[in-house]
């Protein structure tokens, strides 16, 4: 027997912004919402918001650390790291406990906890039930990519989503695979919690979709709590008594080097979904790397099938989940044709120092814009100079002609608060610097760092000049 829905909903992260608002507007419509996993998202679950509540006490310590600057005598008595541990997974099990409940309670929905495999058109099957919707959201998420390493599986290793529900006492020593702001964010706070930490990067650089001279200052910064190596490429892994080994090769010299830790720390990216629920079978297309194939409007290539967030593999970020689930939401429910705009898609890498971009790179808006380029360091504010922040800055990119904001980069303390005035600028009509012009920045205060980078537009090559 099948039964029938308005609504299938794939996930309970973003798509539940749908959701609510449909069960508001419409009580007479019957959705299922289906999820593989705990309830409540990677966001709330496995991502954004416990890594920050880990995080945070870790940017405390690095803080602490610089009291001695301003003559205060500061001094660590202890750090309970279980105890930040059992916080966090309190926080993800009460959350998402409430989320659970609510859905089972509501007369409108039906939870189905399982993986859902599409087995013909708009038919789904889960835990051996069979549903059809008349309308589906596929959220569905992603999950780590796990490289192939020789004896990886064997030896065992932790990832994002095991992370906050297994790792209970702090490892001594941890090497981690992968320096993208995963691996950064939760080697950063077991570093500062007292584990030695390796990040073994394969590439060139740290943080590979930030700037050049960013990745390199964070670095910098960030080698003061942890071993850093790029250019290194776990290659074999196994146990040799109590301890797990990493053998890692040097990509430049092809030289071996071999760590011993006793947790590995797996963050070598994210990988679709797809092949779990098989959307190929209801006439959605997937690209190479499973990613569900859409137009502008977050349409699949399935009419009355939208997929958004992780799903469809582009900028994976929560903030961006939500706003494509609005755009579903008014395409889908209320008739209009809203195409995605990705043009001012914000991030933000919270170790210490922060790192927050938006937009373009200076060597992507270069190759379509003629551009100038705006620079300036924390350290040529007042707010700056109080704070003793001398190397970290502002980078920003405009349009030469139009002076339309291309991109911005920043890395230093309150980085993911600092952009949000040029992000919001670059969703105006005009994306125009004017209003930081025009607009009085409180002095003095950090904002303006930012106020100085406009007013430092260069030449690109005359910026180069002046940042050396």
């Amino acid at each position: 027997m099948v039964k029938e829905y308005d609504i299938i909903a794939f996930g309970t992260g973003s798509a539940l912004n749908i959701v609510s608002e449909v069960v508001r507007r419409w009580p007479e419509k019957r959705i299922a919402v289906i999820e593989k996993d705990i309830v409540g998202g990677i966001c709330l679950t496995r991502g954004c918001i416990p890594s920050k509540m880990v995080l945070y006490p870790a940017e405390l310590l690095a803080q602490i650390s610089r009291a001695h600057l301003f003559g205060i005598r500061a001094r660590i008595e202890g750090v309970d790291p279980g105890l930040i541990l059992e916080r966090t997974r309190n926080m993800i099990y009460k959350e998402s406990g409430e989320i659970e409940e609510g859905l089972r309670k509501h007369p409108q929905i039906d939870l189905y906890k399982g993986v859902g495999e599409f087995i013909a058109d708009y038919t789904v099957e889960v835990n051996g039930e069979v549903i059809r919707g008349e309308k589906i959201l596929l959220c569905t998420g992603s999950r780590p990519f796990i490289p192939p390493i020789p004896g990886l599986e064997e030896t065992g290793y932790l990832t994002s989503d095991n992370f906050f529900f297994e790792l209970k006492t702090l490892p001594k020593r941890v090497a981690v695979l992968g320096g993208g702001y995963v691996g950064l964010e939760l080697g950063f706070f077991m570093a500062m919690m007292g584990s030695k930490v390796t990040i073994l990067e394969m590439l060139p650089r740290i943080a590979t979709q930030e700037e050049p001279e960013v990745s390199e200052l964070l670095r910098r910064e960030l080698s003061k709590y942890m071993d850093i190596r790029v250019n290194h490429k776990a290659v074999e892994v196994s146990r040799r008594g109590e301890n797990k080994v990493v053998i890692a090769e040097d990509t430049v010299t092809g030289e071996n080097i071999e760590i011993l830790a006793d947790e590995i720390l797996v963050a070598t990216g994210r990988r679709s979904n797809s092949d779990l629920t098989k959307p190929e079978r209801t006439g959605v297309m997937t690209d190479k790397r499973g990613w569900i194939i859409t137009n502008e409007y977050l349409e699949t290539t399935k009419p009355n099938i939208w997929a958004f967030g992780d799903a469809n593999g582009k900028y994976m970020f929560k903030h961006k989940a939500n706003y494509e689930a609005r755009i579903v939401f008014y395409n889908a429910f209320l008739g209009t044709r809203m195409a995605a705009d990705y043009s001012a898609v914000p991030h933000a890498i919270f170790t210490y120092p922060e790192v927050a971009s938006v937009g373009m790179r200076e060597e992507e808006a270069a190759k379509k814009h003629e551009i100038l380029v705006g620079y300036s360091r924390y350290g040529d504010t007042a707010k700056g100079s109080i704070m003793m922040l001398k190397n970290y800055f502002v980078k920003v990119i405009v349009d030469r002609d139009s002076y339309r904001i291309l991109g911005a980069h920043i890395i230093g303390p309150y980085a993911s608060i600092l952009i949000q005035e040029i992000v919001n600028l670059m969703y105006t009509k005009e994306k125009n610097i004017r209003a930081i012009y025009e607009g009085m920045h409180i002095h003095p205060a950090l904002p303006e760092v930012v106020e100085n980078a406009f007013l430092n537009l260069r030449e690109p090559e005359a910026w180069r000049k002046h940042i050396h």
